[in-house]
Formats: C-alpha cells, sequence, structure tokens
C-alpha cells in the first residue's frame, strides 16, 4: 500500500529566487577570481615601472611584488571556493534540505560581515594612509603606490562587488525566512511514515495452545 505523499512538487518562489541568487554571486564570484589573475601582470608591470622613481632598494621592490601577487592568487583562490560554496547551497536548496537552508543563513551572515569589512577597509585606506615610522620611507612610498598600479575601475569594482555581495545575502536570508519557505522545507523534513486513516492495528494474540489428540493414549 502507497502512502500519500505530504510535500509539494512545486518549489516556492521564494526557495527558487534564494536559488537563483546564490547561483549569480557564484557566477559573479568566479569571474571575480578570473579578472584578478588577468589584471595582476599589468598592475605588477605599473608597480614596478612607478617604484623606480622611489628611495626604495631593488629587494624592497621585489619583496612587494611578492606580497602584492600572493594576495592576488589568495583572493582569486578563496573567490573560487567561494563560488563552488554558494553553487552546492543553491543546489541543496533546491533539493528541500532544511540543513541546506541553515547552512545557508550561517554563510549569509558571515558573507554579510566580510562585505561590511571589505567596504570599511576600502574607505578606512582612502581615508586614513598607513604611516610607518620614519626609517621606513621608502616602503612607505611603495605602498602608496600600490593602489595607482590597479586599473582605475578595480577599486571601485571592488566596493561596488562588497555592497552588492551584503545585499545578496541579505536578499537569500530573507527569502528563506518566508513563510512559504518555511512549511516547504519542514515538509520535506524526514519522518517516519505514519498510517493511512482508518487503519487500526491487530491487537496482540496470545499463541494458542497445541491442538488435543483424536483419541486417548493407550
Amino acid at each position: 500500500m502507497s502512502y500519500p505523499q505530504s510535500a509539494p512538487a512545486r518549489r516556492p518562489a521564494a526557495v527558487l529566487s534564494a536559488a537563483a541568487v546564490l547561483l549569480v554571486m557564484a557566477v559573479a564570484a568566479l569571474a571575480y577570481a578570473v579578472v584578478d589573475l588577468v589584471v595582476l601582470g599589468g598592475t605588477v608591470d605599473a608597480f614596478r615601472s612607478a617604484a623606480r622613481d622611489t628611495s626604495a632598494s631593488a629587494e624592497q621592490i621585489d619583496d612587494v611584488v611578492t606580497l602584492l601577487r600572493a594576495s592576488a592568487v589568495l583572493t582569486a583562490v578563496v573567490a573560487a571556493l567561494s563560488a563552488l560554496l554558494l553553487a552546492g547551497l543553491a543546489l541543496g536548496l533546491l533539493t528541500g534540505r532544511n540543513g541546506v537552508r541553515v547552512a545557508t543563513w550561517v554563510v549569509s551572515g558571515l558573507g554579510l560581515l566580510a562585505g561590511c569589512c571589505s567596504v570599511a577597509v576600502v574607505v578606512g585606506e582612502r581615508a586614513a594612509p598607513l604611516q610607518l615610522g620614519s626609517g621606513e620611507e621608502a616602503l612607505a612610498e611603495l605602498l602608496g603606490l600600490i593602489g595607482d598600479a590597479y586599473p582605475s575601475w578595480w577599486i571601485p569594482l571592488n566596493a561596488g562587488l562588497s555592497v552588492a555581495q551584503g545585499l545578496g545575502y541579505l536578499v537569500v536570508a530573507t527569502l528563506l525566512a518566508l513563510p512559504a519557505a518555511n512549511i516547504w522545507f519542514g515538509r520535506h523534513r524526514s519522518t517516519a511514515p505514519t498510517a493511512p486513516p482508518g487503519f487500526t492495528p491487530a491487537p496482540h494474540q496470545p499463541p494458542s495452545a497445541p491442538p488435543a489428540p483424536p483419541y486417548p493414549p493407550r
């Protein structure tokens, strides 16, 4: 006997929208990782060209270039891993797993915090440049050239992506908290199968005694 399915086949619009936003954010993160590596070569060349006019030594210039490359590669790796994570969460949401929804809320909170911190760092760097000691003027000159070595659109792009990232996580978390999403994920939780209405299990019967022989033993 087959039991009726309690979960609706159609996904609510809120769940579909949340998954779509996560997929868009995943594509954007992957594109950012690629662009970050593409502009790295031109950024390093522009930095070396500008650093020749400073009082920094060749060793100091190489150290800052190494730091610049390591930072770009690390940023690209984090962006690529974030893309995979967001895509996985989107697919998990479409299957109706409530645990994935909870994980999405956690990731959204962390992502929103990271976006706010990124914007704060960009604004802080522009408002209050890094100040070093009197014996590190050359290093201060080199660090001040990093921002100018990137393309003119790079820093505004980073700020815009940070804001868009925070808004995206906020939208996803809100969509997954809507009543329609709550009902849909609640019905997809694994529960034990229940008996159909009107079915009453038979009471336990004690084992019957063995039948008596048809004639007395001789």
